[in-house]
């Protein structure tokens, strides 16, 4: 099966600026008699000494940092860099971002070279990094399993018991409106996209897959919409608020307990440590709350890969060093010690690197080996070529849906329609 039918930059993040790359071939070929020079994109913070690791071990192979901007941004000039034929040899992308880069053809095939390491991660993170029947694009480097964050002392306050099911979910936000007027269980946000593509996943959604050369957009599938009628009729009840996050008035909301939960990440503490400072240690953690009693399945919210692109010198070093990086115990170790990710092999997930809590959360000492075991509940995500046109018209449908407290139903079709619409404007062969 074949994503390179269309070169494409999907949206005007991706073709308004050209910008000036320095991809693999400036940055020193390798001479016949001496070492492999690669270069490595990313933005994940500390890993100049986590690569000092292996360039000591690697004399013949060695491996150049150059940090990047996250996100569109990285991803607009790694395609821009391989149009040039000059991107990098490594480089950190998003799990959503492997199709733009496929399409463009920018990234290898490493499947041959990697293989063996698909026992090491969870399958839902595996199938990420898949795209055809079994090529293999890159390998997991950070997963962002989501789970449910809940103030354990207003809980308990307000007599309320931590939901297990989405249908309990609702109830406590009820219980909690009759005993507390003015508080309220959470709010749905419609400033990040991520967190409702990954409650999505976990209710089975498949947004994009691919038949032959045709892609087979479903955004407002059967799963979709159950999730976005879901939390549509909560925001309608009031029952939940409908204000975005981030803000002050969010980060004032969580600190002062006017609201005591959050469906979030893995990397949830960090955020509440700086949004809600006063309120260290009256949190928990428990699994997403689930839509079959007893399952354990959840979404993804975040998380990265380490893909080699084709313009790499060496193909088969890149491969090698992106699996010593996401799957060798040191270079699991210093990454979670020095860029505090959350890895996506299964094994350093309870390794000694996360033995202690987060900071924040010292009141559960279980927390990783938690966060572990529902990490092996991630559900499959499906991402295709124009992610960000879908996350965009997501941020302006649900956010208007939201603010009016109307039909989250017509939101979801529009995302559907301008999804659709943009694929086939640059020439892809899309089936509903």
């Amino acid at each position: 099966m074949h994503y390179r039918t269309v070169a494409v930059s999907l949206t005007a993040a991706l073709t308004a600026v050209a910008v000036t790359a320095c991809g693999g071939s400036d940055d020193g070929d390798s001479g016949s008699n001496g070492p492999v020079s690669l270069t490595y994109w990313t933005w994940a913070p500390g890993m100049e000494k986590v690569v000092e690791i292996w360039n000591e071990a690697n004399p013949d192979i060695q491996v150049t940092v150059k940090e990047q901007a996250a996100g569109d941004d990285l991803v607009t000039r790694t395609i821009t860099a391989a149009q040039a034929g000059e991107a990098p040899d490594l480089v950190q992308a998003e799990y959503q971002a492997l199709p733009t880069l496929v399409s463009n053809d920018v990234l290898a095939d490493i499947s041959g070279e990697v293989a063996d390491a698909e026992e090491q991660f969870a399958p839902g993170l595996w199938q990420q990094v898949t795209l055809g029947t079994d090529a293999v694009y890159a390998l997991p480097q950070d997963s962002g399993p989501m789970m449910f964050y809940y103030r354990q002392d207003l809980f308990e306050e307000y007599d309320l018991t931590v939901p297990t099911t989405w249908d309990e979910f609702a109830e406590t936000a009820r219980a909690l409106k009759d005993v507390a007027p003015d508080k309220y269980l959470t709010t749905f946000s419609a400033n990040d996209a991520g967190l409702f593509a990954g409650l999505a996943q976990q209710a089975g959604a498949q947004w994009w897959t691919t038949e032959g050369e045709t892609w087979r957009v479903a955004i407002d599938d059967e799963a979709t919409q159950r999730v976005a009628d879901f939390w549509g009729g909560l925001v309608a009840e009031d029952v939940i608020l409908n204000e975005p996050m981030y803000t002050p008035a969010w980060n004032q909301a969580l600190n002062e307990g006017d609201q005591i939960a959050w469906v979030s990440a893995v990397w949830a503490p960090g955020t509440l440590s700086t949004a809600a400072p006063d309120t260290a240690g009256q949190w928990a953690m428990a699994p997403l709350p689930q839509w079959e009693e007893g399952a354990n399945a959840t979404g993804s919210w975040g998380g990265s890969t380490t893909a080699v692109t084709n313009d790499a010198k060496d193909q088969e070093a890149a491969a090698e060093f992106a699996a010593w990086l996401n799957t060798d115990p040191e270079a699991l170790a210093a990454m979670v010690r020095e860029g505090g990710i959350y890895p996506a092999a299964t094994a350093a997930q309870t390794g000694d690197a996360l033995a202690e809590p987060p900071a924040f959360f010292e009141n559960q000492p279980d927390f990783y080996e938690q966060a572990a075991a529902i990490a092996q509940g991630t559900a499959p995500a499906a991402w295709g070529p124009n992610v960000n046109v879908a996350y965009s018209t997501f941020n302006d449908a649900f956010g208007s849906a939201a603010e009016s407290r109307g039909d989250f139903g017509e939101a979801l079709t529009a995302m559907q329609r301008a999804t659709v619409e943009d694929m086939e404007s640059h020439g892809f062969q899309v089936a509903e």
